[in-house]
């Protein structure tokens, strides 16, 4: 099955823009290649930050499943199920969703992350995996999440503190890579605060591992807040 000539008979080249601001998630250019960017540069790097966000979630052995939010082509959402977790993916992008309705047997839903769809507690978790950095109101994003999310939320970040940071910036700078155009870079402090103030009140613990790290490094995970990547779960406790 050709995917991408079924996208292009679908859907338009591009939509709206959302947040007052063009994504590259609107554009089929970008989308459309999207799961070649895995399949190719990024596919040594996809297995250790796999095996990062497994140990986190497995840990907390109450979550059986998830919603996963920015779920794109459902490149992770199909892994949670390999794992032993239900899995149900969320997107705003209809370019995105296009591809994952031929990609994914689970269920997909289409809003935004700011006004999730759902009842209070209707997943045992939330996920964001390389999504959460391109939210302008990502307090509102938290709460939502906890709202939803009954035992925990999962985060997969691109990491501010990396040597890569100057060659994102730079490809930037130069249109060369607009999938960091609108993106904001988080380090593991700067997200716990932000945690912090969405979470007022809450009962929660926070565990998180960088990833990310040179081929030649002797280790490929550690809890220093260096590496391209980091994973961070935040566990509720105030729930039984």
């Amino acid at each position: 099955m050709d995917i991408k000539k079924i996208n292009q008979q679908l859907v338009p080249e591009k939509t709206e823009t959302w947040q007052g601001r063009s994504e590259w998630f609107f554009n089929r250019k970008y989308t459309d290649t999207y799961e070649e960017y895995y399949e190719g540069p990024y596919k040594r790097a996809e297995v250790y930050q796999k095996r990062l966000l497994e140990q986190l979630i497995k840990a907390d052995t109450r979550v059986e499943n998830l919603l996963e939010f920015g779920c794109g082509t459902t490149r992770f959402t199909r892994w949670w199920q390999e794992i032993g977790i239900q899995a149900t993916g969320g997107d705003i992008s209809p370019f995105m969703l296009s591809q994952a309705l031929h990609r994914f047997d689970g269920e997909l839903v289409m809003a935004d992350s700011h006004y999730l769809p759902f009842k209070d507690h209707t997943f045992n978790a939330v996920a964001f995996i390389t999504t959460f950095e391109y939210y302008k109101d990502p307090i509102q994003v938290l709460r939502e999440a906890a709202r939803v999310g009954k035992y925990g939320i999962i985060m997969g970040m691109m990491n501010r503190n990396t040597p890569k940071l100057i060659r994102r910036r730079t490809q930037q700078a130069f249109g060369k890579n607009q999938f960091y155009n609108t993106a904001t870079f988080y380090t593991p402090n700067k997200l716990k605060k932000l945690i912090e103030q969405a979470l007022h009140g809450r009962d929660y613990t926070i565990r998180w591992h960088c990833t990310g790290l040179p081929k030649w490094f002797p280790v490929q995970q550690w809890d220093y807040p260096l590496g391209d990547f980091f994973g961070m779960y935040i566990q509720f406790k105030d729930v039984v």
